[in-house]
């Protein structure tokens, strides 16, 4: 029997999975948490990687929890948050497959991580990985890129919650995940919509009701189409663009 993790997840080494998670991570191969890395390099990545599958709304860690672990999912999705003193939550990402999480600082993970729907990850210790770090300088700078991209988007989200009316947050929402597709070699219509109008209000910084509305206008207006729980079709990209941008 494999050993245990994750509250009573399986926890499986490569050994044990040889493809089904790597095939997984082969489709987004370019933003991968191995891009860049040789097949030996990736071979060596995966000797100290567990793997487990999570059910959704599991809690992976909490904000302030040692740092022990780096995630990268394999396929699923994650939500990203913080709450305030008041118990106010304020959502500050949206990972999927390809994303990795869980870089934190020596006073404990800077957030708290949640699965949203079933989700498969790839688990390494922080102390293996600074080993591999060392015989491994892609690796080293894929980290550094990664931080750097967990950077830019913290700035965005800045700028998103500040400055933005509320069809252009939702607009910019939508484009940034279509553009997240395409860059991934898949269309960028229909947008998978996983998160519930909840998870988008708080990282919006608008009220549920607020956003519901929204989506509501853009459809009347055909610019966006609700076919199915779970999914937006984007009708008119270059009119969602210039929203998003302030145009």
């Amino acid at each position: 029997m494999p050993p245990l993790d994750f509250d009573g997840h399986k926890i499986e080494h490569v050994a044990d999975l040889k493809s089904s998670t790597c095939r997984n991570c082969d489709i987004v191969r370019e933003i991968a948490f191995c891009a860049d890395l040789s097949h030996d390099e990736v071979k060596r990545l995966a000797s100290v990687r567990c793997h487990s599958t999570l059910p959704a709304s599991y809690t992976v860690f909490r904000e302030g929890d040692l740092v022990d672990h780096v995630y990268s999912i394999s396929n699923g999705a994650v939500k990203l948050y913080k709450l305030l003193p008041d118990g106010r939550r304020q959502v500050i990402g949206f990972l999927f497959s390809g994303d990795i999480f869980g870089l934190g600082t020596n006073d404990g993970y800077c957030y708290t991580a949640e699965t949203i729907t079933p989700t498969q990850v790839c688990r390494f210790t922080h102390r293996k990985l600074d080993s591999l770090m060392g015989e491994i300088p892609r690796l080293e700078r894929r980290m550094f890129d990664m931080a750097v991209k967990d950077l830019v988007a913290a700035q965005e989200q800045m700028l998103l919650l500040g400055r933005k009316t509320a069809r252009e947050k939702v607009a910019t929402f939508l484009v940034k995940l279509a553009q997240r597709s395409i860059r991934i070699g898949q269309p960028g219509s229909p947008v998978a919509l996983p998160m519930s109008r909840a998870d988008i209000a708080d990282y919006l910084g608008l009220t549920v009701e607020t956003v519901s509305r929204t989506f509501t206008q853009l459809k009347r207006d055909n610019i966006i189409g609700l076919p199915a729980s779970g999914q937006c079709v984007l009708n008119d990209w270059d009119v969602l663009k210039e929203m998003a941008e302030g145009a």
